[in-house]
C-alpha cells in the first residue's frame, strides 16, 4: 500500500514538474539568454583555484613576484567577471519568474472570472484568496529564482568535479562520497517537506476564510449584535494553534535541513585533510603539493555551496508541488457557462427584447431529489412587465439568474427574440440585461466609480442624469466630496436606500434592454419610494422588465403575474384574473392587505 503511494506520489511530482516547465514555454529566448550567462559565469568560476594553485607553486614557492603579482591581478579580474556575469544572469532569471507569476496570477483571475455563480456559492472566499494570493506568493521563490539558480548549480557541480577530478581523483571521491547519502535523505525530508507545506497553507486557507467572514463590516456586526466574541476569539484561537503546529513542523523542517549541510561542510574538509596528508607524508606522494591541495579544498568550498543549493532546492520544489497542486486544481475547474464555438454577438439595437421560457428545469445539485424550477414555460413579450410572485423559496430569484445565464437549464430552454440564450455570447448578453438586486453591492471606492462599473467611460453628465432620475443627485451633492466620495467597504457609508437608490442609478446610466428588479425598493422608505417611482417607469419603457415584489401593491399594473410555488407556475394572468381564480395568489393578497391591515391603493402603480 505505502509502495503504491510513493509511486503516485511520484506520478503526481512528474505531472507537476512538466506543467511548471510549460510555463516557461513562452520565455524561451530570455531562458536561453540566462543559461548562456550561467554557463560563461560557471566557467570563469572555475578559475580562481587554478589561478591559486599557480600563485603558490610557481610563484609564493619559487619566491617569484612576478608570477604572484600577475596572477593575482588576473584572478581579480576573473573573479570580477564572473561576478557581472553572476549579476546578468540573476537580473534576467528574476524577470523570466516575474512574468510568468504576472501570466500565472492573471490566468487564475482569468479562469475565476469565468466560473458560474454555482462555484462561488459553494467555495468560500477565504480558500480562493488563499489559492490567488498566498499560493501563487508561496511558489514565486521558485520560478523567480530557484528553478533557474539550480541549472547553475547543477552546471558548477559537474565543471568542479571534473576539475577536482583531473587534480586529484582520490581526494574526489572522498569528498563526494557521503553526498548521495545525504541527498537520499533530502529527498525523504523533501516528501515531509511538502506534506508540511500543504498542510500550513490549508490551514492558513482555513483561518483566512474565518477572518474574511468575521472581520468583515458584515461579520462584526453579526458578531457585536449577537454577543458572541468570546466564541468567535476561542474559535479563532483553535485555528490559529493548528496553523502554528504546522509552522513549527515547518521550522524543525529547516533546522534539520541546514544540520545535514552543516555535517557536510565540516566533515569532507577534514576527511581530505587527512588523506591528502596520509599520501604526502605515508606514501611519499609528491603530485599532492601545497597549493594544489589548497586550489582543491577551494573547489571543494565552490562545490558544498550549489549542492547545498541543490539539496535545499530539492525541499523547496517538492514542497512547492502542494502550492501548485492546489493553483492547478482552480485551473483545472471545468467552466461550465461559456461561449459556444458559433455563438453570436448581438448589439443592443438588434434585440427587441422578446424573453420565453420553454419548458425549463433547473438544479442548484445535480444529484438533489427535488428541481429548484420545473417545467417553468412562459413569453414576455417586448416591453411587457412580467411580476413574478410566490412564497420565499418558490423558485423566483433562480427563475431571474437563468436570463443573464448565471447558470443554465438541465432542461428546456431560454430564448431571446427567438434565439436560444446559449447562441449568444456571453459579453453581448452582460450588455442586454442589467438588474437590480435585493442586497446592492458596492466597491470600496467612490461614488462616481461605483457608477462607471455600469458604463466606464460615462462623463460626469451622465452620471449627475443618472442619478438625478434615481433621485439620489441631491443627497451625493451635499456631501464634502461629491462623486468623488468613498462609500466604505460593501458601501457601509450608506444608507440601505441610498445605495438601492445608486444600484437604480447603476441601471440606468446602462440602459439595458431587459431589466430584472428583485426587491428594487425594498430598502426604501416610503418618501424615497415614490420619488422614484416615476423614474422607474421611465427605466422600464421599451424594456422587458422582470419584478419580483414581495408586497403586492408594487406589481398590480403587471402585464402578466407568474406566480411560482415549488419551483412551478401555478397560476398566471394579470392581477384583477387571479383574484377571480381564488387561488395561491389571492391568499397572498389577502394576507398582506387584509390580515397586515395595509389599504390597498387607489390605482394601480408599477414597480
Amino acid at each position: 500500500m505505502a509502495k503504491a503511494e510513493r509511486e503516485s506520489r511520484r506520478q503526481d511530482n512528474k505531472r507537476i514538474l512538466r506543467r511548471v516547465v510549460s510555463l516557461f514555454a513562452p520565455y524561451r529566448r530570455e531562458v536561453i539568454l540566462t543559461s548562456v550567462f550561467v554557463l560563461i559565469g560557471v566557467v570563469l568560476g572555475l578559475g580562481p583555484p587554478y589561478l591559486v594553485r599557480v600563485i603558490i607553486d610557481r610563484g609564493i614557492q619559487h619566491r617569484d613576484l612576478g608570477i604572484v603579482a600577475e596572477f593575482s591581478v588576473l584572478t581579480v579580474l576573473v573573479v570580477l567577471a564572473g561576478a557581472g556575469m553572476t549579476l546578468l544572469y540573476g537580473y534576467t532569471s528574476v524577470i523570466v519568474g516575474q512574468k510568468i507569476m504576472c501570466d500565472l496570477r492573471n490566468q487564475l483571475y482569468t479562469h475565476l472570472q469565468k466560473m458560474s455563480l454555482r462555484f462561488f456559492t459553494g467555495t468560500r472566499t477565504g480558500d480562493i484568496q488563499t489559492r490567488l494570493i498566498s499560493d501563487v506568493a508561496g511558489v514565486q521563490t521558485v520560478v523567480s529564482t530557484t528553478i533557474t539558480d539550480q541549472v547553475s548549480n547543477v552546471a558548477i557541480v559537474v565543471s568542479t568535479l571534473i576539475a577536482m577530478a583531473l587534480m586529484d581523483w582520490r581526494l574526489t571521491l572522498l569528498s563526494v562520497g557521503m553526498v548521495p547519502f545525504f541527498m537520499a535523505i533530502g529527498n525523504k525530508v523533501g516528501d515531509f517537506a511538502r506534506n508540511v507545506r500543504q498542510g500550513t497553507q490549508e490551514q492558513t486557507s482555513e483561518l483566512n476564510s474565518m477572518m474574511q467572514e468575521t472581520l468583515s463590516v458584515s461579520g462584526i456586526l453579526l458578531s457585536k449584535t449577537a454577543g458572541n466574541q468570546d466564541l468567535l476569539i476561542d474559535r479563532f484561537d483553535v485555528e490559529n494553534r493548528k496553523l502554528a503546529k504546522w509552522q513549527i513542523k515547518a521550522a524543525v523542517l529547516q533546522y534539520l535541513f541546514f544540520g545535514m549541510i552543516r555535517l557536510i561542510t565540516q566533515l569532507s574538509p577534514a576527511l581530505v585533510y587527512w588523506l591528502a596528508g596520509w599520501l604526502l607524508i605515508a606514501r611519499g606522494d609528491t603530485s599532492v603539493t601545497i597549493g594544489m591541495l589548497v586550489a582543491f579544498t577551494g573547489l571543494q568550498v565552490r562545490l558544498f555551496f550549489p549542492l547545498t543549493a541543490l539539496m535545499g532546492a530539492q525541499i523547496e520544489i517538492l514542497s512547492s508541488f502542494a502550492l501548485f497542486d492546489r493553483i492547478f486544481q482552480y485551473l483545472d475547474l471545468p467552466v461550465d457557462i461559456q461561449d459556444k464555438p458559433d455563438a453570436e454577438t448581438i448589439e443592443p439595437a438588434q434585440v427587441q427584447g422578446k424573453v420565453e421560457f420553454r419548458d425549463v428545469e433547473f438544479r442548484y445539485e445535480l444529484d438533489a431529489e427535488a428541481p429548484t424550477l420545473s417545467h417553468v414555460s412562459f413569453v414576455a413579450e417586448p416591453g411587457q412587465l412580467v411580476a413574478l410572485v410566490g412564497p420565499s423559496g418558490a423558485g423566483k430569484t433562480t427563475l431571474t439568474y437563468l436570463i443573464p445565464r448565471l447558470y443554465d437549464p438541465d432542461a428546456g430552454q431560454v430564448l431571446l427574440d427567438g434565439r436560444d440564450l446559449r447562441d449568444i455570447r456571453l459579453e453581448s448578453l452582460a450588455k442586454l440585461v442589467g438588474a437590480v438586486t435585493q442586497e446592492t453591492y458596492l466597491m470600496h471606492t467612490t461614488i462616481a466609480e461605483n457608477l462607471r462599473v455600469a458604463k466606464p467611460d460615462a462623463t460626469l453628465e451622465e452620471l449627475e442624469g443618472a442619478c438625478r432620475m434615481a433621485a439620489i443627485h441631491d443627497h451625493i451633492a451635499g456631501l464634502p466630496e461629491g462623486y468623488e466620495t468613498v462609500v466604505g467597504e460593501r458601501g457601509y457609508k450608506l444608507s440601505g436606500g441610498e445605495k438601492q437608490r445608486l444600484a437604480i442609478a447603476r441601471a440606468l446610466l446602462r440602459n439595458p434592454r431587459i431589466l430584472i428588479l428583485d426587491e428594487a425598493t425594498s430598502a426604501l422608505d416610503t418618501q424615497s419610494e415614490r420619488l422614484i417611482q416615476a423614474s422607474l417607469n421611465r427605466l422600464m419603457e421599451g424594456r422587458t422588465t422582470f419584478a419580483i415584489a414581495h408586497r403586492l401593491s408594487t406589481i398590480l399594473a403587471a402585464d402578466q403575474i407568474l406566480v411560482l410555488d415549488k419551483g412551478r407556475i401555478v397560476e398566471r394572468g394579470r392581477h384583477a384574473d387571479l383574484l377571480s381564480l381564488d387561488g395561491l395568489y389571492a391568499q397572498l393578497y389577502r394576507e398582506q392587505f387584509l390580515h397586515e391591515g395595509e389599504s390597498q391603493p387607489s390605482s394601480p402603480v408599477r414597480v
